[in-house]
């Protein structure tokens, strides 16, 4: 018998003072049999820098040819594809040629192995690449819980999350910039 995923319930106040966004999300969050606590929560950080109209997690892990998050078009077109960890290669070709624009979160400790790997083979695609703070990540899985309010700040490279009276700061590295 296949085990099912977990879900989470998050209530999110979502401050991006980057693009001037502010929005209250209620996200549904399924953690796949497989997926650690640290992954989902990268996942649900990349989902509140992204948020937009019609971006939604997708089945994730259990459907490969899918990405983690994606925002599509009313006429099905993919706007943006977005990757959490340590994406094959061929998988950011293939969405870099269907989506327009594709971003990759890598979050853990295998990240700069990782991307020394695959640096070379990605710097030819079109596609951003940026890497969360592992150490932050690992606090911030600490902290979950099944129904979870948020509250989510975005400046520059980092966010400010803070959960009930605990408060995370979790930066990015951009590894890889789109072209000009």
């Amino acid at each position: 018998m296949a085990l099912k995923p977990t879900i989470y319930k998050m209530r999110v106040a979502l401050s991006d003072l980057e693009r001037n966004y502010y929005d209250a999300l209620n996200l549904t969050v399924a953690q796949h049999p497989s997926e650690t606590l640290e992954r989902m929560m990268a996942r649900m950080l990349a989902y509140c820098i992204h948020a937009q109209e019609n971006l939604e997690f997708t089945k994730g892990l259990s459907a490969i040819e899918e990405p983690d998050i994606w925002a599509r078009e009313l006429d099905e077109s993919i706007s943006l594809w977005i990757e959490v960890g340590e994406p094959n290669v061929d998988k950011i070709k293939k969405a870099s040629r269907i989506a327009k624009q594709v971003v990759v979160y890598t979050f853990n400790s295998k990240s700069n192995v990782w991307w020394q790997q695959e640096q070379g083979k990605m710097g030819y695609l079109k596609a951003e690449v940026r890497q969360f703070d592992w150490s932050s990540i690992q606090s911030l899985a600490a902290l979950v819980g099944r129904t979870m309010e948020l509250s989510v700040t975005i400046t520059g490279n980092s966010a400010y999350i803070s959960v009930a009276e605990h408060a995370i700061d979790i930066s990015w590295t951009t590894l890889q910039e789109l072209p000009s």
